[in-house]
């Protein structure tokens, strides 16, 4: 995108069909319109400070770069900030990609930094002549498409986790906690990211914003309820996971103990073997059975014996 340019740029649906805004010098602002920005560039920061026409806190919030989920009612208009899923390859889910958005009855303006998915399909959508007529029903269009496109991010989560189910009730090694710990991760990551956007999904539906007409307010409120519907479904995966790896744990800790205990038996075995033979191989006077040629293998008889009586033992104490 060179300085000069926006992302994307329509007229809305007024009966002769969409039009795309061909630059920023011939936009007609009596008709209305959307603009969708990379922030990032400089034409931007400028075009928003001298000829928007913008209250300065809206531009502030559009060239921010961090910013929360929310909904505020401002004067004539609404500004928004929301957050998708970050689907772009090699990336991770809870990594979202966000937009910010000034919409009132006549335009929407909107500013991100990375490609939102949401977006282009609505810009092409425009192009088939098939967009939404309205400011409101832009942004009823928008959240839809953001939320349906967590769902397949969540469900692959899910479906982790029940692989990860299936395969310690096999078998527990430390590449299973890695795994759990990674997916705990992005679980946590993408609760603390889409908990906010519920508040403001729920805040588009406050009376004090009349942005919105009955219908779009019902389809806000049917989005609203998936989102919450996918919190709820992270919660569950969430409490799956911590129980899959306290189970993982628990196994990997017996198999140690298991392993600690066969390495006590055989040291319990040898250490009265090792304290004989230890005992008779000193290089003193004395040693018993040094005359005599069969002395070796009554000591080795002595041993079998000793070895015996322990087996004995232990099993009558059910040690093994």
């Amino acid at each position: 995108m060179s300085e000069t340019e926006f992302v994307y740029g329509y007229y809305f649906d007024q009966g002769n069909g969409a039009e795309k805004i061909a630059s920023l010098p011939s936009l007609e602002k009596n008709h209305p319109y959307w603009l969708h920005f990379d922030y990032t560039q400089p034409a931007t920061e400028k075009w928003l400070n001298e000829q928007s026409e913008l209250n300065p806190l809206v531009i502030s919030a559009l060239l921010n770069d961090e910013t929360r989920p929310r909904a505020t009612a401002l004067n004539d208009g609404i500004l928004i900030s929301l957050r998708g899923v970050n689907l772009a390859p090699n990336s991770d889910p809870e990594d979202m990609v966000s937009i910010r958005l000034w919409c009132t009855k006549h335009k929407v303006i909107s500013t991100r930094r990375r490609t939102l998915l949401s977006t282009r399909d609505i810009a092409t959508e425009f192009d088939n002549g098939n967009g939404p007529q309205t400011p409101s029903e832009f942004i009823v269009d928008l959240t839809e498409r953001l939320i349906i496109r967590m769902s397949n991010t969540i469900y692959e989560i899910e479906d982790k986790v029940s692989e990860i189910e299936e395969k310690q009730l096999v078998s527990s090694d430390y590449s299973l906690r890695a795994e759990l710990s990674d997916l705990r991760r992005q679980i946590i990551s993408l609760r603390r990211y889409l908990s906010p956007q519920r508040e403001a999904m729920t805040q588009l539906l406050s009376d004090r914003i009349s942005l919105f007409s009955v219908e779009e307010k019902t389809k806000l409120r049917e989005t609203t309820d998936h989102l919450t519907r996918f919190l709820e479904d992270l919660d569950s995966v969430k409490d799956r996971a911590v129980v899959c790896q306290e189970e993982v744990n628990n196994n990997l800790t017996e198999q140690m103990n298991n392993r600690m205990f066969v390495l006590s038996i055989v040291s319990a075995v040898f250490l009265p073997l090792g304290f004989l033979t230890g005992l008779l191989g000193i290089n003193v006077g004395g040693i018993p059975g040094a005359d005599n040629s069969y002395a070796f293998v009554i000591f080795i008889l002595i041993l079998i014996i000793v070895v015996a009586a322990q087996v004995f033992i232990f099993r009558k104490k059910k040690w093994f």
